[in-house]
């Protein structure tokens, strides 16, 4: 797939009818975004028009938060695209965050990365194939939204969340916190929702294992294309970063996911100039820039998270990486943010 902003990203039509339900015409969307009246009944948009869609309906709401809560609980679940209702009739809440999380590989530029670790599993917001931007606050707000009222439709009780954090200020804060059920921090490190883990274990009253033998295998195949159409570069990064709080990504599990052997896989790296050590090695230092960024994090939980076994092995690495360790990197960074 193409990394710019160039690249096509696909638009459920059911969108159009949830922010008409939500109080706001289609056509006022496309005028505010400075796109033609077509874009409406286009299958598929550039990132730059999806991002303006998206602003453009949160500047006709006027406040972020209660334009998420509108659109998250108005959808209607007739209008899921299919990617969606793999989720919706998965067997329960846990399988329908990873089919969440697999099948958005179908619908960039946001990705979502769980964590499960100790009673709290963490869903986080991150821009698969490299964006090159942060998306608006309102498609953040209401991706997130959406996994929580994902697990309230599909359980049938009101699930709230532990914590919600939001990189970007999203309006009315206790709107959201409402909606949520808990506290919400903004201009946090990350975007990121966090959950009972043992709410993950709910069985979900609309499972049909009928409608997913027909589902899953039509998905599969077509992640199967769009992967084979992608950077393997890319498609590894994010593999990695799905999997690295399990420990050191493995090489044979992503092939296998991959549908490809070892070997192809290896060659296939050699053939973009990189492998999967080197790739493993660029994933964990993004990732710990990013993580030592959230002061909520102490470095054994960071060590965790990026897979190493024991604190000093990412000790090792991180010096290696900025010439320095991680607490005093961290200390500079805030005092220089603050």
């Amino acid at each position: 797939m193409n990394t710019d902003l160039a690249s096509r990203i696909k638009f459920p039509p059911g969108f159009w009818d949830g922010v008409r339900l939500a109080g706001i015409a289609a056509d006022d969307i496309a005028r505010k975004a400075g796109l033609p009246l077509a874009i409406i009944q286009e299958p598929a948009v550039t990132a730059a028009e999806y991002f303006a869609i998206w602003q453009a309906y949160s500047d006709l709401m006027g406040d972020t938060a209660e334009g998420i809560v509108k659109l998250a609980t108005l959808y209607e679940t007739a209008k899921y695209p299919p990617t969606v209702l793999a989720t919706y009739h998965a067997r329960d809440y846990r399988d329908a965050l990873h089919r969440m999380a697999r099948y958005k590989q179908l619908c960039p530029p946001e990705s979502l990365l769980i964590t499960e670790q100790g009673e709290k599993c963490t869903i986080e917001l991150a821009w698969l194939y490299n964006a090159g931007q942060q998306g608006p606050a309102m498609l953040i707000g209401i991706t997130l939204a959406y996994l929580l009222e994902l697990g309230r439709r599909g359980t049938g009780q009101y699930l709230t969340a532990q914590l919600v954090e939001f990189s970007q200020p999203m309006g009315n804060v206790q709107v959201l916190e409402a909606y949520f059920g808990c506290r919400v921090r903004v201009n946090a490190a990350c975007n990121r929702l966090t959950l009972n883990r043992r709410d993950l274990d709910r069985p979900f009253i609309s499972y049909n294992e009928e409608l997913l033998e027909i589902l899953t295998p039509v998905l599969d195949r077509s992640l199967e294309e769009e992967l084979n159409n992608s950077s393997i570069t890319e498609k590894v990064k994010w593999m990695m970063k799905r999997s690295l709080a399990g420990g050191s990504p493995d090489m044979g599990k992503i092939a296998k996911e991959l549908g490809i052997s070892e070997r192809t896989l290896q060659r296939r790296l050699a053939d973009e100039h990189t492998s999967f050590k080197q790739l493993l090695a660029e994933v964990r230092h993004e990732q710990a820039r990013e993580y030592l960024s959230d002061p909520s994090l102490d470095i054994k939980e960071v060590a965790f998270l990026l897979g190493y076994e024991d604190q000093n092995s990412f000790y090792r690495a991180f010096r290696y990486w900025e010439g320095d360790t991680p607490s005093h990197w961290r200390a500079e960074r805030i005092v220089v943010d603050e």
